[in-house]
């Protein structure tokens, strides 16, 4: 049967047969989607073994892997076999996907091959252990326009007593023998998230992960792997992403066959979970993608997946992302009626869209010791409830939104006082707290109901369009006392499951209402909480200079048209550092444009300013948040410049950035040879700010131009930038 016709990463038309199928006579199972092939096999010994991922393969392409014997007696041919999913068992000492005890003792686990289903563009194979009733369903779904390939499995235990599982992944993943391959992922801590890192693959094992029962910015579930030819727009570039806003783990090891073998899943540290007669656990979502296109090709492969198939649609869209006005800068805790009208008022006159009013509006919460868990309004504040601010805001012609922090609680609220047991805790332990407040333990189903009928009559008792949903500590103390002693690490995935349940059900419930992940900034940015919430917050830290590699860093995995970025004042809380309006937007201007600073200091040119760039934000922002992102530079010693250019699908238009943090010695800067437009068409060019291009630049030229000959721009002083909008003419 043939399937209809895909389109590759890159545009390219590519007609296959079914985009998932199995060939009985050599036992290979194959998918294929965008510009991708994937591929495994069941051995001769009836264990699922990798065959191949990459790029695309010609339909009747003979694929073949060899049968693998051990080397000697000590590796034997459990640990040489690139396995698609193995057990901890059998004389496996590489990472196992799964392990498991029983209460015999045995922890043995070696998992065969019993059945398989084709249906689509998924193939769903069965596993089971040679003689203990534990099995294991295996997920791939490819996606046809992306070749983005998702992989999952589910844990069943079909025997009379119960199991332990000690480790569980999502999917195992082999690279074949090479020695020139090196992973790339990010970094950071609170403030400086997103940070690049870059390291060989060799011998040995590299671990990323997060112990900290959310995903965390210590690391990001995410990385590519390259080769030592791949550049950013040319070579092979392997990329995935764990869609789990829990404790996650991800191991990359080059094995003694030279093979690069990558397992994703639970963090095993201090995971237990008890899998009694009957039940099932299912994995994350393990994301994988690639592109011969090189890093930038990858992520645009992964932004591309993220808009279609992971981001919420409303009415069958993914909307774009409105310019809102966040209060926090202007008010803090320091929020009442009259002050937030006034802010509103300010903010409409730039052209604002969505009016946010930050912490503060209510329990007690006069500061951050108190009121977290009480969501009922302020009365002193807002003597009236929300109606009158909300009305006013609407009247303006903006939608309204909120700050919340559901899943927390600060001892001095009246939730902890009517039910202390209700946060995370060890019974008779300290509780330790983080910015004065506990976690509540959502993975009982009594806090989740609570948490769910508190933000429920708040959507309902008030016209709210958006909530800012906050999350701003880690765990400590991930006690359960109430449950049975063998079932309390279940925690770790009963929480973020009832997390989830939250968040689908809220949106059942209020269809309309748009969300954003925060979690002191980009603590909570993954592919799962991101097939829930229609945007993210990527740091608490918004100098435009730090953000731009914080952006960039954000960008290599998750899609530019889900990231807020602010405009905030000057000199920036961070690093006290003062910069130019036109920097500050121009920098926040390359995902959601969002204003945090404080009007009430404003002049009138700063006003007249921002008004400019906002409307020039509308003309580009499907461009930015829809089309396909091409990083040309990244500031380095030969070219100081952070250049991003976003082009929209249809070619039909192009949004250039360049910024600079300083220029020095009367450096001349390279030509910027602009990617992806249509190059037979004819490109206008106007700045962002309205001002007349430099005179060496044509008005009007070809893109064959535009990305030959390029575009000379000089920038001098310090934190300098321009944006340049290209219009193809009919």
């Amino acid at each position: 049967m043939r399937a209809l016709c895909a389109l590759g990463a890159m545009g390219t038309p590519a007609t296959a047969f079914a985009q998932a199928r199995y060939d009985k006579e050599n036992k290979i199972f194959r998918l294929d989607g965008g510009d991708v092939t994937y591929a495994f096999k069941v051995n001769v010994a009836g264990i699922l073994q990798s065959v191949y991922w990459g790029k695309r393969l010609p339909d009747r392409a003979p694929l073949a892997a060899p049968e693998l014997s051990g080397l000697s007696g000590f590796d034997v041919t459990t640990n040489v076999v690139p396995q698609e999913y193995a057990g901890q068992g059998g004389g496996l000492y590489a990472e196992p996907a799964l392990k498991v005890s029983y209460p015999d003792g045995n922890r043995d686990l070696v998992l065969y091959y019993r059945s398989h289903v084709v249906s689509g563009d998924t193939i769903r194979v069965t596993m089971s252990d040679l003689d203990r009733p534990l099995f294991v369903t295996l997920s791939y779904t490819i996606d046809r326009a992306t070749g983005v390939v998702a992989r999952s499995a589910v844990i069943e235990n079909r025997g009379a007593g119960d199991v332990r599982v000690d480790q569980v992944a999502a999917a195992g993943l082999t690279l074949p023998v090479a020695y020139d391959y090196r992973l790339h992922y990010s970094t950071g801590r609170w403030a400086a998230e997103w940070t690049l890192q870059d390291r060989p693959l060799t011998a040995g094992s590299t671990v990323l992960e997060s112990r900290r029962g959310s995903t965390g910015s210590q690391n990001n579930p995410w990385f590519q792997i390259t080769r030592a030819t791949t550049t950013e727009e040319d070579g092979p570039a392997w990329i995935g992403a764990l869609a789990w806003s829990g404790s996650w783990r991800l191991s990359f090891d080059q094995d003694v066959t030279g093979r690069i073998r990558i397992v994703g899943g639970y963090n095993p540290f201090d995971f237990a979970y008890r899998l009694k007669s009957g039940a099932t656990l299912a994995t994350p979502t393990f994301y994988i993608g690639f592109s011969d296109h090189g890093r930038g090709g990858a992520s645009r492969v992964f932004h591309a997946f993220q808009r279609d198939r992971i981001l919420p649609q409303h009415d069958g869209h993914v909307p774009l992302r409105k310019v809102l006005y966040n209060s926090w800068e202007a008010t803090e805790f320091d929020v009442n009626e009259a002050g937030q009208i006034a802010l509103a008022e300010r903010a409409a006159t730039l052209g604002v869209e969505r009016f946010v009013m930050d912490d503060g509006w209510f329990g007690a919460r006069n500061n951050d010791k108190a009121g977290l868990g009480d969501w009922t309004v302020n009365p002193t504040k807002f003597p009236n409830g929300l109606t009158p601010l909300i009305t006013r805001v609407k009247t303006l012609g903006m939608d309204f939104g909120l700050w919340v922090e559901p899943e927390m609680i600060n001892e001095d609220s009246d939730l902890f006082r009517a039910h202390p047991d209700w946060a995370m805790q060890f019974k008779g332990r300290p509780r330790t707290q983080g910015r004065n407040q506990l976690v509540l333990n959502l993975a009982r189903t009594d806090v989740r109901d609570h948490v769910l009928e508190q933000l429920d009559n708040l959507l309902s008792k008030n016209d709210i369009a958006f909530l800012k949903w906050d999350y701003n500590r880690n765990w400590s103390e991930p006690g359960w006392p109430d449950a049975d002693v063998n079932d309390q690490q279940t925690i770790y995935v009963a929480y973020v499951r009832n997390l989830y349940w939250i968040i689908d059900e809220l949106r059942k419930r209020h269809p309309g209402v748009e969300i954003e992940s925060c979690s002191g900034g980009g603590g909570r940015v993954d592919l799962g909480i991101m097939a829930r919430t229609d945007q993210v917050w990527p740091s608490d830290n918004t100098d435009p200079l730090d953000r731009l590699s914080i952006q960039d860093g954000y960008t290599q995995a998750y899609a530019p048209g889900a990231m807020m970025a602010w405009v905030t004042d000057s000199p920036n809380w961070v690093n006290k550092r003062q910069t130019p309006l036109s920097f500050r937007f121009l920098s926040a201007m390359q995902g959601g444009l969002g204003i945090g600073t404080n009007l009430n200091k404003w002049q009138d040119w700063d006003f007249l300013v921002a008004r400019r760039y906002i409307q020039s934000y509308k003309r580009i922002r499907q461009t930015v948040q829809r089309g396909q992102l091409y990083r040309l530079n990244r500031a380095n010693e030969a070219d100081r410049r952070w250049t991003n250019l976003y082009v929209a699908a249809d070619r039909s238009q192009a949004a250039l950035f360049t910024l600079i943090g300083s220029t020095q010695k009367l450096d001349v800067m390279p030509t910027i040879a602009l990617r992806g437009l249509d190059p037979e068409a004819k490109y206008q060019i106007e700045t962002m700010d309205g001002a007349a291009p430099p005179v060496t630049m044509p008005a009007v030229a070809s893109g064959a131009y535009w990305m030959n000959h390029g575009v000379d721009v000089t920038l001098q002083g310090d934190f300098q930038g321009v944006g340049f909008i290209l219009t193809r003419l009919r």
